[in-house]
């Protein structure tokens, strides 16, 4: 049994330092793959493939010639009976093609390799390299190689076509995507394409083992089936080929497809099952369980199906979690619809009902949306603010889109001597009443969460009072939802310390992984807090211990028992257990309890009500 392409889960998440590393080595499971030149510096700049860009491997006869310069240019190696000729003229890669695009042979394939691309999504990838490319294409074999993503074409003019996208798109980074672009022998699945009367035999076996009623089909031990061990028919579904028919049976006859059960197949890739996605997008209910899939990784490949159901108990990647809970978020995070996992019913996703808009009342008055949406957003807010007046506002990179905005507005008056205490944050205000310059309104507007997270890092540290917090839910759909927060906080340092502060913050987000909420648009507006909101600001204070109920707290110690259960909404004395049990070290009391929380190991008994 042979991969189409393997990886490792630390070859994805490492790429940009070892793809040179690994780029020009061959992969023992690859199918299709004869010898292929290392890439160089300098292909990795320009994306032409130079003859001196060649690599010698040992063993290897090399033959060049040059005929015509700049017209005709090539270089054939020599393994075997396999010659790969890597072109760069593109009326030479043209004429290779010949008067018949159908004859299979080597030089009517071109095998397509994406650098880096074993970082995105299969269909977000074909997808954007199809909206650049001049022609359509159809990737057959698509798969991931180490760091790479590697499919087929079969046309000189579709191959011409695609290296003419290289470096025209670009990721969420802002990175160019290069593609490499290889004459190549006949992919796997085209090589050993089932015959048909194969085909017509696996296309009889799997019409017996469809449930109409139910739409599903059980494919459990395929391999196996006597109808097809009779043939002398050998489908393993590891095999390009093998999974290929199958998918393309299920299309054409099951299109309506609701439940598939690959259990018990040995599966260990999903690169071709993956093709599913695009094919029978129907699907709800997957059983992979039984199989040697290893890392949850190989899911990743998956995404695109909206499924409300996965069996997966009896794959060693079950084994690769520390608990339950662990393994259920890391699965949820591949498939956030997911209802049922290993047949236990999972917890609802959070998610709105509907086409229409309406707006919610606010949370502390008489709201009357989901109580699970509601928790989610003051969970947010808690761990958030949490986050925010601990220091460390790198851990909020976290809470933002990769392109979100952020604007901070004051009403900044020179004249009002009330206002001068708030010039920490004159600086960062686009207060666009005030603004006359149009460069200012640009600068003003961070853009990117590490231009947010910069920006945050320099205003006014602060300690904001959660029990202040009125949290107005104000509109939402099935993929937005904003909400705003008023509060007060205060500074906790340089020449304004212990000054008050209201503010109201506007959140516009969306769903994200793991059932939470990602920042896309952040609009916060800060004012100087009037004598009432700065009397009632912080107004629980702790208690004086008693030696029969507690040992003696230094101020300091007092004064970080009453800011965490500000912060936490704890009652006083389990804000300073929590505190005593980690060494008083407040950023790892605070990671601790988020920890706990989010575990639901902590008594309500712990909390201070909420009115």
């Amino acid at each position: 049994e042979h991969n189409g392409g393997g990886s490792s889960h630390q070859g994805r998440k490492k790429v940009w330092s070892s793809f040179r590393g690994n780029f020009g080595k061959r992969n023992p499971h690859d199918e299709q793959d004869g010898c292929e030149p290392q890439l160089s510096q300098c292909q990795e700049d320009d994306g032409t493939v130079m003859m001196r860009d060649i690599q010698e491997y040992p063993q290897v006869r090399h033959t060049s010639y040059s005929t015509r310069r700049n017209k005709r240019r090539a270089k054939w190696h020599n393994e075997g009976h396999i010659h790969i000729t890597v072109w760069r003229d593109r009326k030479l890669l043209k004429r290779q093609m010949g008067e018949n695009t159908q004859d299979g042979t080597p030089g009517s394939w071109f095998k397509i390799t994406i650098p880096y691309g074993g970082k995105y999504d299969k269909t977000w990838l074909v997808n954007s390299i199809q909206d650049h490319c001049s022609v359509p294409f159809t990737p057959v074999d698509f798969h991931y190689v180490k760091n790479q993503a590697r499919f087929f074409v079969q046309d000189a003019g579709i191959a011409s076509a695609l290296k003419d996208v290289s470096y025209k798109i670009c990721d969420e980074e802002n990175q160019k995507i290069s593609i490499f672009v290889i004459a190549s022998n006949v992919p796997y699945s085209v090589r050993y394409k089932l015959k048909p009367k194969e085909m017509k035999q696996l296309k009889l076996t799997m019409h017996k083992r469809y449930d109409v009623f139910h739409e599903a089909l059980d494919l459990q031990s395929l391999r196996f089936d006597p109808d097809l061990v009779g043939h002398d028919i050998d489908i393993i579904l590891n095999r390009r080929n093998c999974m290929a028919a199958t998918l393309q049976i299920i299309e054409e006859n099951f299109p309506e497809l609701l439940s598939l059960n690959l259990s018990n197949n040995k599966l260990y890739q999903l690169d071709g099952l993956s093709d599913i996605i695009q094919m029978v997008p129907t699907v709800k209910i997957l059983n992979l369980s039984k199989n040697e899939l290893t890392l949850v990784w190989e899911l990743n490949k998956m995404k695109g199906l909206k499924l409300e159901e996965l069996w997966l108990d009896g794959n060693p990647l079950c084994n690769t979690f520390p608990d339950q809970s662990t393994y259920i978020s890391a699965i949820k995070d591949c498939f956030p619809k997911l209802l049922r996992l290993d047949g236990q019913e999972l917890s609802p996703p959070v998610t709105v009902d509907t086409d229409t808009h309406y707006l919610i009342k606010p949370c502390k008055e008489s709201y009357k949306g989901s109580e699970t949406l509601k928790s989610l957003v003051l969970q947010f807010l808690q761990q958030y603010y949490l986050m925010y007046d601990s220091g460390d506002h790198q851990g909020l990179l976290g809470a933002y889109h990769h392109e979100a905005c952020f604007s901070l507005t004051i009403p900044f008056n020179p004249e009002d001597q009330a206002l001068s205490s708030l010039c920490g944050y004159f600086k960062e205000s686009r207060n666009m009443k005030k603004l006359k310059d149009p460069y200012l309104w640009v600068q003003l507007l961070k853009h990117t969460k590490r231009d947010i997270v910069c920006s945050l890092g320099m205003l006014p540290k602060t300690q904001h009072d959660l029990s202040s917090f009125v949290v107005d839910m104000w509109f939402q759909t099935e993929m937005m939802l904003c909400f705003s927060v008023n509060g007060v906080f205060k500074e906790v340092e340089g020449r304004s310390q212990g000054s008050v502060r209201a503010f109201t913050r506007t959140f516009i987000v969306t769903p994200a992984s793991n059932s939470s909420i990602c920042i896309v648009n952040d609009e916060l507006f800060v004012r100087e807090a009037t004598p009432s909101e700065t009397q009632s600001a912080f107004s629980i204070r702790v208690p004086t211990p008693t030696s029969s109920s507690m040992p003696t707290l230094s101020q300091e110690q007092q004064e970080m028992v009453q800011a965490f259960s500000t912060q936490s909404g704890m009652k006083l004395e389990w804000s300073q257990k929590c505190l005593q049990d980690n060494e008083w070290n407040y950023t790892r009391a605070g990671e601790v309890f988020t920890m706990l929380k989010n575990e639901g190991k902590i008594p309500e008994e712990a909390f201070k009500q909420i009115i």
